[in-house]
């Protein structure tokens, strides 16, 4: 049955979180100090959660941890490195955690940026929005596994249509690199994680869902600055708010309505349906499909053990 809630793409991160106590909870949201990220973490501090925000650049979190704090009167915020690209910074923040974990918000991302490489020679979008994630949460599974219900919310987008995952040339060693492409991949793999945690933990009493939170205006579209068939398109453009863009973020990860629920794909807070071109709605049958999140799974966990 697909899920359906009271809300929609107008409704905020205050919306759907309200009414909701999360006091006793912990909830980590990667770039918690940025677009959308400081509103999924504001609504969830708001709720009485304790909230640590994963962001690469630590003053930047500070400040925004301060904000939250002064706005809500919630002191349980706080703020930890993280570079999701860097498998030991990773690693780091993974095994410093203590006590169980209730709630992971994967959403820090790039988009659509210029080819750019890790050490280890994996494409940059493709290890940060993907790997990062992937491995981060792997080395948080048993502090999940402790809270007992936990949620992991994957921050995906409509851009996942463009691509599926190319599994014989992840990383563009022999294909011409593609910025949406890449991104797209990214986006596939977002919800495919979803799939398959889901399917892996939830007898650990571990559900995860992905979501396409809609076009925000922030940092995220640095890389398309200069681009005129870019701002051609956002000059008409349905933008949403970044309390709206958060909303279906918190709802995934506070609302009751998702109790028990995983393995999905949610826009405008309601599961999406499946996908049917020429619109940019939907979830593409690529992105739910049970092999290939089974074997993204295991060439992500080669990836990361080599």
């Amino acid at each position: 049955m697909r899920i359906t809630t009271p809300f929609t793409r107008e409704s905020t991160a205050a919306d759907v979180s309200a009414g909701v106590d999360l006091t006793g909870r912990r909830a980590i949201v990667t770039g918690g100090a940025s677009g959308i990220g400081v509103e999924t973490a504001r609504a969830l501090a708001q709720a009485g959660a304790g909230v640590t925000l994963a962001v690469r650049n630590t003053e930047a979190g500070h400040h925004t941890a301060a904000a939250i704090t002064a706005a809500t009167g919630n002191a349980a915020v706080d703020v930890k490195h993280l570079e999701l690209a860097d498998r030991d910074s990773v690693a780091k923040l993974a095994s410093d955690w203590q006590g169980p974990l209730h709630i992971l918000v994967n959403n820090a991302g790039v988009m659509a940026e210029p080819l750019n490489r890790t050490p280890e020679g994996w494409e940059h979008q493709f290890a940060t929005n993907h790997l990062g994630h992937f491995g981060l949460a792997l080395g948080l599974h048993d502090a999940l596994a402790q809270a007992g219900d936990a949620r992991i919310v994957s921050v995906s987008s409509s851009a996942h249509l463009r691509s599926g995952i190319v599994f014989d040339d992840i990383h563009f060693e022999r294909r011409e690199y593609d910025p949406w492409s890449s991104y797209g991949q990214s986006k596939s793999a977002n919800v495919l994680f979803a799939v398959e945690a889901t399917r892996r933990w939830a007898t650990d009493g571990i559900t995860a869902n992905a979501l396409m939170p809609g076009g925000i205006r922030t940092n995220l579209q640095r890389h398309q600055a200069d681009d005129p068939e870019f701002a051609e398109i956002a000059r008409t453009y349905a933008w949403k708010t970044t309390e709206q863009g958060a909303s279906t973020s918190v709802l995934l990860a506070a609302s009751p309505l998702l109790a028990g629920v995983g393995g999905r794909y949610f826009e405008d807070n309601n599961e999406a349906e499946p996908h049917v071109p020429p619109s940019h709605d939907g979830v593409a049958a690529h992105a739910l499909n049970p092999e290939a999140a089974t074997l993204l799974w295991e060439v992500s966990l080669e990836l990361l053990a080599r």
